[in-house]
């Protein structure tokens, strides 16, 4: 998904992530052609990084470059931005087919890698020393064929449904284990007070995707090879009962009347806000959201909790979990630049980096993926809430990290369904036949 944010890719199945102590991964394997292993720069030496142009990217982008140059006088980190959604997309996509990349950029993980060609446009990091220290999961979101090409940025997320606390509590709510127990808490919400029961901020549109997307491990708890059929193209999201699920939930909010009444004009901030502040208790959302409210709202972060998307099942109540985004070197990077960006990723990849970035936001939002790298004792409660799931083994791999297909066009569609716009068969049928011209130019067989 375009989670730019967020919001990945491999026909390899991606174990659950690990708990907050994270494990050394294998690091992929060496590639002779690859960055080799970057020389020590004495020159001066200035790095350029992209990143989107998202708060918490940006702060947590400064952060990082500020501690390494402390380490490294000789070397700056200069920070660029680009927008988020399609359109920052396309900018990533533009700049790296004309050989305009900064030295090093972030992006993400799992499926929409691959549309970046990464054979053809990133170096290969599988030789470097610190490829030994990632996490398994990760190294497979961040690899293509056998060679891993980013190290981690931030932290694990899960997608699901952040909340008000005190409105659960004065209301007397419980976490819902399947749809129908959430969609009853809304509608007591609706009933019994003022507040948006479910808050969308479809202004950026890369938001209106989780009601389909974190759905996932719904889906693959009905229909456990829907990874592999739909890779194959015999599983569509139209036919398929659980898939199509995701979909029929974002029309029945909005039929219900249940959104925000300003869901169009919205953006992520004011849904961060919003579930902070308690003006809306529920905002379907990845947990990166989480360093947002400590970093914007750190009064109420402990007001904030959050559970899995419910399905229909309670037994089979569990999380789909993203791996982090990454921070790749393009191609294009050569000479004292290159060995000064492989130095910095290095250095992401450290818990020296770990701590630069839980620095930065004030508390990291999910686990690391890089060995020596723990989480504080006091992180907010949904990050709490969240490991649940991970201590539980409840968790399942977002479908991106199980299949190479995906569609460009979901955050329009799914803003379209959500929005009254189109209904969610049409909605499905359509997302389908965007993934259709994906798959044709990945060239995938069955397509």
């Amino acid at each position: 998904m375009t989670l730019r944010p967020t919001t990945g890719h491999r026909l390899l199945a991606v174990a659950a992530l690990t708990p907050l102590v994270v494990l050394a991964g294998c690091g992929g394997d060496s590639d002779p052609e690859g960055a080799g292993s970057g020389e020590e720069v004495t020159e001066e030496v200035d790095v350029s990084f992209l990143v989107s142009n998202s708060e918490s990217e940006v702060q947590t982008a400064e952060a990082l470059a500020e501690a390494f140059n402390e380490e490294h006088p000789n070397i700056t980190v200069t920070i660029e931005t680009r927008p988020g959604g399609s359109e920052g997309d396309n900018i990533v996509k533009t700049r790296l087919a004309t050989g305009d990349m900064t030295d090093i950029f972030l992006y993400n993980s799992g499926s929409l890698l691959q549309a970046l060609n990464p054979e053809q446009t990133l170096t290969p990091l599988g030789d470097q020393e610190f490829a030994g220290r990632l996490d398994d999961a990760f190294v497979q979101s961040a690899s293509s064929g056998d060679n891993l090409y980013g190290v981690p940025w931030r932290t694990a997320m899960g997608g699901g449904i952040l909340y008000h606390i005190p409105t659960y509590e004065e209301l007397g709510l419980e976490i819902p284990l399947t749809w129908e127990e959430f969609m009853e808490n809304n509608r007591v919400i609706a009933e019994e007070t003022d507040k948006a029961p479910v808050i969308q901020t479809y202004e950026e549109t890369w938001t209106s995707q989780l009601f389909v997307l974190a759905d996932f491990h719904n889906v693959l708890a009905e229909e456990p090879d829907f990874a592999e059929q739909y890779t194959a193209n015999e599983a569509k999201y139209a036919t398929s009962d659980a898939a199509i699920r995701g979909f029929e939930h974002l029309e029945q909010v909005h039929e219900e009347g249940l959104q925000n009444e300003d869901f169009a004009s919205a953006g992520y901030a004011d849904g961060v806000r919003m579930v902070a502040t308690g003006e809306g208790v529920h905002y379907p959302m990845i947990t990166q959201a989480i360093g947002e409210i400590t970093a914007n709202h750190p009064e109420q972060a402990n007001d904030v909790g959050f559970f899995a998307q419910p399905g229909d099942d309670p037994d089979s109540n569990g999380l789909t979990v993203w791996s982090p985004h990454a921070v790749y070197l393009p191609q294009s990077t050569e000479g004292a630049d290159r060995d000064a960006a492989l130095m910095f990723m290095d250095f992401v990849a450290s818990p020296a980096g770990c701590e630069a970035q839980t620095e930065a936001l004030g508390q990291p939002s999910g686990p690391f993926a890089v060995e020596g790298c723990t989480l504080p004792d006091d992180v907010p409660q949904a990050v709490k809430d969240m490991q649940i799931y991970f201590d539980e083994g409840r968790t399942s791999p977002a479908l991106e990290f199980l299949s190479p297909v995906k569609g460009p066009a979901l955050e329009q569609i799914t803003v379209e369904v959500g929005s009254g716009i189109r209904s969610a068969e049409d909605g499905a049928a359509l997302y389908d036949e965007d993934v259709r011209k994906q798959a044709q130019q990945l060239g995938l067989e069955g397509w």
